[in-house]
């Protein structure tokens, strides 16, 4: 991750897609948060699940569908959704590969 800093980073370049699969890169990692790089194969998704934190998503390339408490929202490439903590989400690719920027900041309050 250090040769990542200091320098532009193209993200729609820095994470290829994979046929059949998900396929994440950490840019940032420390203890108060993530910056996360994802591609999405069409079809693919992460599964519901829920955080303690609020995070950020930035949808890179493409879109995505963003499911949060039950409710679909799409999001494309250029727009970006913040997913509350604790409510139940998920992410799909429904119709096409898509790329999105995860942030996460680890804060309570």
């Amino acid at each position: 991750m250090s040769e990542l800093k200091g320098k532009p980073l193209n993200l729609k370049t820095l994470v290829d897609y994979s046929e059949g699969a998900v396929v994440s890169r950490t840019l940032l990692k420390k203890e108060t948060g993530n910056i996360t790089l994802f591609s999405f194969d069409q079809g693919q998704g992460l599964s519901e699940h829920t955080s303690p934190f609020d995070a950020v998503v930035e949808v890179v390339e493409g879109e995505g569908t963003f499911i949060i408490a039950g409710k679909p929202q799409t999001v494309k490439a250029g727009e970006l959704i913040i997913m509350p903590a604790n409510v139940p989400h998920d992410v799909q690719a429904a119709d096409a590969p898509f790329k999105m920027l995860l942030i996460m900041i680890r804060s309570l309050a």
